[in-house]
């Protein structure tokens, strides 16, 4: 069987309306533990309950289906630092273009958070003594968290308008996401709670941290044992933010939510590229590879790439409306403040 590196080329419970916050999601499962029932299909795909959760929801999701949140996460996203993504457009001025570009960073993340915890869950299927008891709830959180600090109107913010008032900036959204999700939990204590249940010592979130910034250089991450994993499980780092190779189940989700969305055709089958995938020894590294004969469908996936930039988000009306959208926030930053704890 031949091989190449990527960096060569259950059942849920009966559920019920929630009424009293239209922000959160539509259903919620009954707490009560005898109404849980846990569905062992084989398929490692399948995101199974948290045990210790007394909250699970389901989303209806138009590219994946139904996505089942639970525990911690599901915590993180009833908080209004998780709930603003709703009204961050995925595509910022590209829904001046495409009038049916009307999805946010909100479902998006979420997106992210099934794939992430799906394709995690089939590699430990494969190679079980690669992954910790911990690590995939990470992995999910990461790819739920991973976008929490885009500003308006999502890539506007970080790559046109702030190089414009801060030329000497390197600050990327993926910083601030780190920052965000640091802000979240100290303001909202149920989640606190819930990680010192998770993570006495907190590695947990140090290593939710590294995996949404890559693995890169960072003061937000210090613990010895996380900052090791760099490079003794290097492919922990490849399945939500892929600074190697640039495949990973974050480009995965907006791939195919972009092209719904904008009507395009998407050629790439990521259950395809997940289901192939393994960890094999490479240059004396863990790597998460794939097979020989699946190149073609990763040819699709960059092929997809280029024609989302190519006409949507490089179109040249989208970036005429981007850059009228930057002088306006230019004009802003001048006249108004937002007032917080920074201004203190």
């Amino acid at each position: 069987m031949l091989i190449f590196s990527i960096t060569d080329i259950t059942i849920m419970s009966t559920p019920k309306f929630k009424t009293e916050d239209k922000r959160k999601a539509d259903f919620e499962d009954g707490s009560d533990a005898s109404c849980t029932t846990q569905f062992h299909s084989g398929n490692p795909g399948v995101s199974e309950s948290d045990s210790d959760s007394d909250l699970s929801k389901i989303f209806n999701d138009p590219i994946h289906g139904t996505i089942r949140v639970s525990g911690l996460c599901m915590k993180i996203i009833d908080t209004p630092q998780f709930q603003r993504l709703r009204y961050l457009k995925q595509l910022g001025g590209g829904y001046f273009v495409y009038p049916g570009a009307t999805h946010n960073r909100f479902e998006h993340s979420i997106g992210t958070y099934h794939l992430a915890g799906k394709f995690a869950r089939i590699l430990k299927w494969k190679h079980p003594a690669h992954f910790g008891d911990d690590e995939i709830k990470c992995i999910e959180m990461a790819g739920l968290c991973h976008d929490l600090g885009h500003g308006p109107f999502s890539h506007v913010s970080d790559n046109m308008f702030i190089p414009r008032v801060k030329p000497d900036s390197k600050w990327k959204h993926e910083d601030a996401s780190v920052m965000m999700l640091e802000h979240l939990i100290k303001e909202n204590s149920d989640v606190k709670s819930a990680f010192d249940e998770l993570d006495k010592d907190w590695s947990c979130l140090e290593l939710v941290k590294d995996l949404i910034l890559g693995g890169k250089e960072t003061n937000h991450v210090t613990t010895e044992s996380v900052i090791e994993m760099r490079s003794t499980k290097p492919y922990l780092y490849e399945i939500v933010a892929n600074s190697k190779t640039g495949i990973d189940v974050d480009k995965w989700d907006y791939f195919a939510r972009d092209c719904h969305m904008v009507g395009m055709k998407n050629n790439f089958d990521h259950d395809r590229y997940m289901e192939m995938a393994r960890i094999n020894d490479v240059d004396g590294k863990p790597r998460i590879c794939t097979r020989d004969k699946n190149a073609s469908n990763l040819y699709d996936m960059f092929r997809t790439r280029e024609t989302l930039h190519r006409r949507v988000y490089q179109h040249p009306v989208t970036r005429g409306v981007e850059l009228m959208i930057v002088d306006a926030l230019v004009k802003l930053d001048k006249t108004a403040l937002i007032p917080g704890k920074m201004l203190k």
